[in-house]
């Protein structure tokens, strides 16, 4: 298996950017599936960036154009790089490993590791 620790939320204005990071352990996620998901309050967790195992990206379209998921498998580190924010990306950001994942689509998967969430709010 493999654990999970997410870094890099805060607060911010809306217009500007943010880095999260998350870092595994346990098991290098070179071949992963990994993703970050969110969840605001009252609202259902959504998926918003998916890296597949040969490195494919796929985007939710609430956030397309605006965010960036990378890897570096030599940090065993996943990235989201978050640009232009606005304040309904405001929740707690979440990432996401697994070598086979439940997938359907970004709007219906799940994973099996998921690190404890990182908080970022956009004013």
């Amino acid at each position: 298996d493999v654990q999970l620790v997410e870094s890099g939320g805060g607060s911010v204005e809306a217009g500007g950017s943010l880095r999260l990071s998350c870092v595994a352990s346990g098991n290098n996620i070179r071949t992963y599936f990994v993703g970050w998901f969110r969840q605001a309050p009252g609202k259902e967790r959504e998926g918003i960036a998916i890296m597949d195992s040969i490195g494919s990206e796929t985007y939710a379209d609430s956030v397309k154009g605006r965010v960036t998921i990378s890897k570096d498998n030599a940090k065993n580190t996943l990235y989201l790089q978050m640009n232009s924010l606005k304040p309904e990306d405001t929740a707690m950001y979440y990432c996401a490993a697994d070598v086979t994942p439940i997938w359907r689509s970004i709007g219906d998967c799940d994973f099996g590791s998921w690190g404890q969430g990182t908080q970022v709010t956009v004013s």
